[in-house]
This record gives C-alpha cells, structure tokens and sequence, in this order.
C-alpha cells in the first residue's frame, strides 16, 4: 500500500526511526522525542490550557509510542501524524475523565457533607500513597530518579536538566519517559 501523503526526506527519516524505536532502539527513540516533542506540545498545550498536564499526557504519548512502535504502519500516516493521534486522543479522554471526576465529586459532595472521619481517612490515605511513591522513586536507576526530581521536584524544563547534568536533552527526556514508565508500573501494582 502506497502512503496517503507525499514522502520526503524528514518523513523517510521518520520512518526509519519508528523502524529503529520498533527493534527497541533508545537513541532513535530520543531522537524522534527531539524531532516531534515540541509540535506535539504545542498542540497539547492549545488544547488543554495547561502546560503541566499537556507535559504529563506528551510523556504517556511518547510512552504510548514507545510500547507499540511495532503497530506503526507507514502507509496510513507519517510518525508526526501517528504521535500527534495518540496524544489528541490522550487529551481528549483525560479531558472527558477530569469533566466526570468533577461531576462526580459535585455530586457526593452534595449528598455527604465531610465528617471529621472522613478526613481522618483520608489523610491516612495520602500518607500510604505517599510511602508508596517514595519506595518507587528509591527503585529507580540513579540517573533516571535524579532526572524526575529535578523535573517534577526541582520544576526544571528538560533543557535546563540537560544542562545542569551536562547531558544531551534526548538522554535526559528518555531517562524521564523511561522512569516515568517504571513508576507507574511500580505505582499501579500499589493500587490493584
């Protein structure tokens, strides 16, 4: 099948990117992140209004990306256009989500006022999650935790890491993506 668009030399670049990211290729895939990341925030952060969260749904994009590189098919769109897919549609649910978490939350809070119990348990409830986020940051690889604090904790741009680390930016936003995958793994088990 012959792709729906024309082929130029950035396009068959792409390509052998995502054939390389496929095969599980670390530097094709920080050099794709580097190649599209700042397109696809753009359009995350027009879309949400929200520079953090249009940060957090880039990262489950490219993870997204990364995890099924393989099920890229050249002929039905270029890897901008397949990326720029996968983080719309990331938005859009987390968009529909958080409208339904609100509805939600308007709702019990109209049915049962908060009972000092209730708070109890709840800051219970942070304190375990809290433990729990700790002991996953500690299982990290040294590099990978330091990249995360510094992004997350420290509210360093990925740049301003690379250049405090004096590491190439694509090293540092795979460290983050990488990191960020094995937190939620780690984190997903604490919840099920």
């Amino acid at each position: 099948m012959t792709p729906a668009f024309q082929l130029d030399d950035a396009h068959a670049e792409d390509i052998l990117l995502m054939g390389r990211v496929a095969a599980r290729d670390q530097q094709a895939f920080a050099r794709l992140f580097d190649r599209h990341s700042p397109i696809v925030l753009g359009v995350l952060t027009r879309m949400l209004s929200d520079r953090a969260l249009a940060e957090e749904i880039l990262q489950e994009a490219f993870l997204q990306a990364w995890q099924q590189a393989e099920r890229y098919q050249p002929a039905l769109a270029t890897p901008r256009g397949w990326l720029l897919m996968m983080a719309r549609s990331r938005a859009l649910d987390r968009m529909r989500s958080t409208a339904a978490r609100m509805r939600r939350e308007d709702d019990l809070m109209r049915e049962a006022p908060q009972t000092a119990e209730g708070i109890a348990t709840s800051g219970l409830e942070a304190d375990e999650r809290r433990r729990h986020v700790i002991a996953a940051m500690g299982s990290l690889p040294a590099e990978q935790r330091e990249c995360i604090e510094l992004a997350f904790f420290g509210g360093l741009t990925h740049t301003q890491i690379a250049d405090k680390l004096q590491a190439p930016l694509g090293t540092v936003k795979s460290r983050i993506l990488l990191g960020m995958n094995k937190l939620r793994q780690s984190l997903a088990s604490y919840s099920s």
